[in-house]
């Protein structure tokens, strides 16, 4: 499978991209808004099968390291695919969450680097500014503002039934399991971040979030929150739709190094992850190096045999077929066969995006055009929210 992109003027035929039309940023959210609300309907998506409502779609990255093939297929494709099968009424929104990064400790300079590259890497995926809004949370103070003010609503026991911050912990401090970490090494910000996810859902009154299994939990929150706000400060309509979380296909990429773990951009051995920006060679090196098993031939089983698993899954969503049907082409072949063509698969998924990311990173008066026209955006729809949010509080 490759990928084809059109980027400032750079054009194909064949692109995976929609044509370019300019769009007016709160059109669509306004059709959304005030298609999904009425007087018999408090809170909820309207549910018409007669008239297709608009959709405000919502997801985030953070800026902390180059993305990794995990990344790359579990999340960032969906993305591509999203903006090029969605309807034009639909307002895609597709934020880099820097204030998300700050829960663990940052080297600043290399946070700055990282704010600028992931934006290149957004960029050279194929997400189109001109039909997607692509910005950096952090320079939009209307997500901290409204976080604060749902911290405020928010029982205790609600966070502490969140569990990714132990999982973050884990990763952060290359521990081998949630056993070794406890709230000793848990910061404020840490513990209250799914609080500010919500903040980064609800202030442009998304009704749908594109997420992986393991955010499901903080969806759920997320809806909780947005009811809680609309019951406590009541209003001519309910100011908060309750987001629907969108289940995506991502393929569960594990370390090549340690199969019973995922990919991961913070772990210490690094032949474990292949990155965007991997080369031919460091691909084809960090595949070959993968751990798989003894057992002769090749089969689909993640309980016994995760490695040669991981490698099928991998091969699986590169090149757009199912696991079983391409498990069957190595029940009588080696793990050799399958790696080269793990490998070859691999790097033809890269090859486009990691060569536009190289043109683009540079760039930096571009991506500085880009995210000021991003930001401009985003704060136009976020302003309504507020308004209306700082009148139900009684701020004004």
């Amino acid at each position: 499978m490759s990928l084809l992109f059109r980027l400032r003027g750079v054009s194909s035929s064949t692109s995976c991209l929609e044509p370019r039309i300019r769009y007016h940023p709160a059109l669509p959210f306004r059709r959304a808004r005030d298609r999904q609300f009425s007087s018999a309907n408090r809170g909820e998506p309207v549910n018409d099968t007669t008239t297709k409502t608009a959709r405000v779609v919502f997801s985030g990255i953070q800026p902390t390291g180059i993305p990794h093939l995990g990344n790359f297929l579990g999340a960032l494709l969906n993305w591509v695919k999203l903006q090029r099968e969605a309807p034009l009424d639909d307002q895609l929104i597709f934020s880099i969450v820097g204030w998300h990064a700050l829960t663990l400790p940052q080297d600043p300079h290399a946070l700055s680097v990282a704010r600028r590259e992931m934006l290149a890497v957004l960029l050279a995926i194929g997400l189109d500014p001109n039909r997607s809004i692509i910005f950096h949370q952090d320079e939009n103070p209307h997500h901290t503002e409204l976080a604060w003010i749902l911290n405020c609503i928010t029982p205790m026991g609600k966070l502490r039934r969140m569990t990714t911050w132990k999982s973050r912990l884990a990763t952060s401090r290359n521990a081998r399991d949630e056993s070794e970490v406890d709230e000793s090494m848990l910061n404020a910000g840490l513990f209250t971040y799914p609080v500010l996810q919500a903040a980064d859902i609800l202030i442009y009154r998304t009704t749908h979030v594109p997420v992986g299994e393991d955010q499901q939990q903080h969806i759920e929150l997320c809806r909780d929150l947005a009811d809680n706000f609309n019951r406590t400060f009541k209003s001519q309509h309910p100011l908060f739709p309750l987001p629907q979380h969108v289940q995506t296909p991502s393929p569960r990429v594990l370390s090549l190094r340690d199969p019973s773990a995922k990919m991961s951009k913070s772990s210490p051995d690094i032949q474990s992850r292949i990155l965007l920006t991997d080369n031919a060679a460091l691909i084809k090196a960090k595949i070959r190096g993968a751990v798989t098993d003894p057992i002769v031939g090749v089969t689909y089983d993640p309980e016994a045999r995760p490695g040669a698993t991981n490698l099928l899954t991998i091969l699986a969503a590169c090149t757009g077929k199912e696991v079983s049907e391409v498990a069957t082409r190595y029940h009588d072949k080696g793990h050799g066969k399958l790696k080269a063509d793990v490998t070859e698969a691999v790097e033809e998924v890269m090859r486009r995006p990691r060569a536009e990311f190289e043109k683009l990173k540079g760039e930096t008066e571009y991506l500085s055009s880009v995210a000021r026209a991003g930001i401009s955006k985003a704060r136009e729809l976020s302003e309504v929210t507020m308004k209306e949010v700082r009148t139900c509080v009684g701020l004004v």
